[in-house]
Formats: C-alpha cells, sequence, structure tokens
C-alpha cells in the first residue's frame, strides 16, 4: 500500500458498474445455491467498495482544499455518479432480500444487514435521483462558501478556527473582540447560509414526500438507520437532559464565573476555563502525532498496532489553512482498509481532542475491517460510532502529562466539564431540525426566533454580550451538521451517555472497561443499536434512570478532578 499523498485517484466508470451490478443481480436471482448467492453477493461488494474507495479519496481531497476546482467539479461527477448507481444497488438489494438462500446469508452474517437492506429498498427511487444530486450540490455550496470566510485578526489571517483560538485568551479583551470578528464572519456570509438552507429544507421535504413520507422527519429516521426508537423517544430524552443535565451544567458555569472573576459569563468566555489560562498542548503537530503513537503503543498491543499504520501512510490531514473545509472527520478507504483522519489544528486542547475522538473513529474502522468478513458491516450508526470516538478520548486521559504537562490535571477537569456542558447544545440543535421540519416554510426570521427559543431553554446561561446578530438567533447556522448531515446531532449527546459509562467503569476496572470496547469496535455495525449496547455492557440512555445514574458518577468525577487542580 502506498502513502495517501501517492494513492491515485481515478473516476469511477460509473456505467461499467451499473452494467456490472446488472448482471451480479442476475446472479443472484438465478442463484441454485447458497454458495453461488453468497459469492454473487462478495462480487458485487467488491464493485461496491471500489466506488467508495476512490468517491472517498475525491471527497477527502476536495476538502483539503475547497478551491481546487479539479477535484471540486469531480466531487460534482462522483455524487452524480453515485445517485445514479443507487437504482442499481436498489435492483440488487430488492434481489438479494427476496431470495429465498436470505435465511442462510442471515444465518451467517446475523440479520442486521438485510434488515437495513429491507429498509433502503423505502428510500430510494428514479424520482429523487435529481434531488438527490441538488441535494449534494447544495451541500458542497455551503460547505465552500463557509471555508472561504476569513478576516485579518491583529495582523493574523484567520477564519473561523483560527478566531477560536483568540476566545481562550486570558485577556478578556482579546476574547471579545475574536468573539465580534467571528460573528461578524458569520453575519457576513448569513444571508447566502439562510438562501441555501432555505433551498435545502424544501428539498429535503419534496424528496420525502416523492418517497411517500408525510414529512422528512418521518424519513430521516429510518434513513439514519434509527430502527430502535422514534421521534417520541428522542423527545423525551431531550426531556430528561433538561431536567438532569441542564441544572448540573448552570451549576458549573456559575462556578466558572467565579474563578474567572467576572459577574457575567459572556459566551467567549465560556472556552476559558482557568483565568491563567486553559491547558494547551505543548509541541508542534508532528511532535503532537509522535506523542499520540507513543500513547497509542502503550495503551494496547491492537491500538498500538493501528497508528503504527496510520503514520506510516501518512493517513492525516491535521493543519488548518485557507480554504480548508471546516471542522473535522474520519472516513474510510475500504479497499485500503485505512482510515482517514482530517481536521483543523488551532493550537488549542482541541487538537489533541481530535487525536483522540477522529482516532477513535479510525480504531474502529481498521479493527473492524480485519475482524468482519463483509464491508457493509464495518460501520454503525452513528449513535454508536460516536461511543467509539466518545469514549477513546475518557480512555486517553491517564496519558495527558505527555500532551500537556503539569496541566494535564486541569485539561482532564476541562475535557470532563466540558463533555457535560455540550450535551444541552447537542440536543439544542436536534430540536431546532425537529421544529423546522415540522414546519419547513419558516422564513430565516423564524428560523432565529425558534433557535432563540431552543437556547433559552437548554443554555439559560448563554450570553452574547449584545451582539446583535447571535442575540437574535444567528448562532444556529455555525452548525454545519445541520445543512451537511439533517439529524446527526442528538447521536453525540445519546453516545456521551455511554462513553462515560465506559469512563465510570474504566475508574472502577480499566481492564474489564476497555475489554468491552474492543468488543464494540470489533462488532462494527454487525448488530442493532439495541443489541451493541447490550453487547458490549451498557445501559441504554433512553431507559428510565440510565441519565440520572450516570450524570450522579459524573459528579462525583467532576469534584475528585476538580481536587486536583
Amino acid at each position: 500500500m502506498e502513502k495517501f499523498s501517492s494513492m491515485e485517484y481515478r473516476r469511477p466508470d460509473f456505467a461499467a458498474c451499473r452494467k456490472r451490478l446488472a448482471q451480479i443481480t442476475k446472479k443472484v436471482k438465478a442463484a441454485g445455491s447458497y454458495a453461488d448467492y453468497r459469492a454473487a453477493y462478495i462480487e458485487a461488494e467488491k464493485v461496491i467498495t471500489e466506488v467508495y474507495t476512490m468517491s472517498s479519496l475525491c471527497e477527502i481531497r476536495n476538502t483539503m482544499d475547497k478551491t481546487d476546482s479539479f477535484y471540486e467539479a469531480e466531487q460534482k461527477a462522483v455524487s452524480s455518479g453515485n445517485a445514479k448507481m443507487s437504482l442499481s444497488l436498489q435492483k440488487l438489494m430488492k434481489a438479494a432480500v427476496a431470495s429465498p438462500l436470505r435465511k442462510q446469508f442471515d444465518e451467517e452474517f446475523g440479520p442486521q444487514l438485510m434488515k437495513s437492506f429491507e429498509m433502503e429498498l423505502k428510500l430510494i427511487s428514479f424520482r429523487i435521483i435529481p434531488d438527490m444530486i441538488k441535494e449534494d450540490r447544495l451541500s458542497q455550496k455551503y460547505s465552500k462558501d463557509a471555508a472561504l470566510c476569513k478576516c485579518d485578526f491583529r495582523g493574523e489571517e484567520c477564519n473561523f478556527y483560527g478566531l477560536l483560538k483568540h476566545m481562550e485568551s486570558t485577556d478578556r479583551d482579546e476574547r471579545a473582540e475574536a468573539f465580534r470578528a467571528w460573528a461578524a464572519l458569520y453575519e457576513g456570509v448569513s444571508e447566502k447560509l439562510d438562501k441555501t438552507y432555505d433551498k435545502l429544507v424544501a428539498l429535503r421535504v419534496r424528496k420525502a414526500k416523492k418517497l411517500g413520507f408525510s414529512n422528512f422527519i418521518d424519513y430521516i429516521y429510518p434513513a439514519r438507520g434509527r430502527f430502535d426508537y422514534t421521534a417520541a423517544d428522542v423527545e423525551r430524552f431531550r426531556a430528561k437532559v433538561w431536567e438532569v443535565i441542564v441544572p448540573f451544567c448552570a451549576e458549573l458555569y456559575k462556578e466558572q464565573a467565579a474563578r474567572l472573576g467576572v459577574d457575567a459569563m459572556h459566551w467567549y468566555d465560556e472556552a476559558l476555563v482557568f483565568p491563567e489560562g486553559n491547558a494547551v498542548p505543548e509541541g508542534s503537530m508532528p511532535e503532537l502525532v509522535e506523542k499520540a503513537g507513543e500513547m497509542y503503543a502503550e495503551m494496547s498491543p491492537e491500538t498500538g498496532e493501528f497508528f503504527r499504520f496510520m503514520r506510516e501512510y501518512e493517513l492525516f490531514d491535521l493543519e488548518t489553512r485557507p480554504g480548508k473545509h471546516l471542522g473535522g472527520y474520519c472516513t474510510f478507504l475500504p479497499d485500503y482498509k485505512a482510515p482517514f483522519i482530517f481536521s483543523n489544528f488551532n493550537g488549542t486542547s482541541a487538537d489533541v481532542d481530535v487525536l483522540t475522538h477522529e482516532a477513535g473513529h479510525a480504531f474502529e474502522c481498521y479493527t473492524a475491517s480485519r475482524t468482519l468478513p463483509l464491508a457493509n458491516q464495518i460501520s454503525s450508526t452513528s449513535e454508536i460510532n460516536e461511543i467509539h470516538s466518545m469514549s477513546m478520548e475518557h480512555f486517553a486521559y491517564p496519558w495527558m502529562e505527555s500532551f500537556f504537562g503539569e496541566k494535564a490535571d486541569k485539561y482532564r477537569f476541562a475535557h470532563l466539564c466540558s463533555a457535560v456542558e455540550t450535551i444541552p447544545y447537542l440536543v439544542s440543535v436536534d430540536e431546532f431540525q425537529h421544529r423546522v421540519f415540522e414546519n419547513p416554510g419558516m422564513t430565516a426570521a423564524d428560523r432565529r426566533r425558534v433557535w432563540r427559543e431552543i437556547e433559552q431553554t437548554y443554555l439559560p446561561w448563554r450570553d452574547y454580550d449584545g451582539n446583535e446578530f447571535l442575540s437574535n438567533g444567528g448562532f444556529w447556522m455555525q452548525k454545519q451538521h445541520i445543512f451537511l448531515y439533517p439529524f446527526y446531532y442528538v447521536d453525540y449527546a445519546l453516545a456521551q451517555i455511554c462513553a462515560f459509562q465506559f469512563f465510570l467503569r474504566m475508574r472502577e476496572d480499566r481492564e474489564s472497561a476497555w475489554n468491552d470496547y474492543l468488543k464494540l469496535c470489533k462488532a462494527g455495525g454487525s448488530k442493532g443499536y439495541f443489541e451493541l449496547l447490550e453487547y458490549a455492557g451498557l445501559d441504554n440512555p433512553f431507559a428510565e434512570g440510565t441519565v440520572e445514574k450516570v450524570i450522579e458518577g459524573v459528579k462525583e468525577a467532576v469534584a475528585e478532578f476538580r481536587a486536583k487542580i
């Protein structure tokens, strides 16, 4: 295998792939034995993974530089090709599900895969192909518009991520100035983003109705693989967050305000945990990667092998730069069995969070792809996938001295508090999306009003220091998931409740907790959500009493961490 930079991109021959899939579909229908049926499915997976590998390679390079016209054009071509190929996949899945030989397939590989195929058959139609293509192009427009935003801040060219670093300054005037610059960037591009989101909402509703769903919410739950719970369950979970977690967060912020010596916490104060400054990692990007390598080598044989592979083949793009897509992610190149980690380092503790969070995703992909027999089993739904990443952040706690030196205890305290404090924001984004698609005719002003109402419910401490744009509800548009990955955000909150369970178990019996975590990673998406939770020994976040029990344990850990700083 070559290093990432040397991997050759070739646009998939979608016409040839559709033809091959049609031939394989005939084989599935004509299969006279399970051996023939099984061989046809494996052949189909080979075609699909070849396309997915090139599609992922194209997407990575497109996000690395949103000004690269070649990969921008390729991304459009690949998106269109994949949308058209979905009809060929639909015919293949239909044949596989309908075959009397399916029962033996379920016995060998488990029923989860065919169950997901049955649901996907309800979500694919030639009628929505143009909408799928338009949706991807609107998503690309959003990504490019946001990526190109920049300003001059005290002589430094900064994008959104660059400004966040200044909002952790010990100088409150600098934090406030960076905040105003950050808000101005979003306000300056808000008209474009509002128009893009108007189109995305209308298009998503239209797509759902073409498929026979009454609204987009009824479509997106099965589309996200949510077979085990409903929107009503999520609503009850949000209520539990408001009841149990919001008051705890209010206490933490009140304590933080006293620590900082401010009468009123403004949003730009929230990121500064200690008046003398947050713990920041010691070392350059290559040095942090080197330290991560040492950490994973000591953590377990499996993590050591995984991270050596990542470094050997340079499967990272970590430094922020102009024109680069915002945020961070982990994706997968199946033909190479290779994860890829993308981020925007900005000189804060978030850089270390990336080397644990995204590495958790990458570790699962690496492990499951070498354990499970089918490529379609490697990844689970996001409620499970985010357990892999968030739990890894906590499992890494014992090695934080390597990254932060004498400030390691401050990092652990701040990280644990932040993990709790993020949950109310996560469910705010979820409720916002439900509200939008319950009333898709909302105007941009309506959306701002709704966001501000939700914010005041789940984030009652939030104060924008008189900034009109944000005080009137403009903050919602800084969350790219709303534009790019609809309804993908409450998943983080559900996963954090489970990651906290691994953390609390780790404090009692690290080996047992790690072994169950490793089991979960190896299981990939071979089982359903609730089944995987039980398999890993995790309490269901929707079950009565789970949130209360977990948060009580976290409160005790916060108190213990507080005593050390």
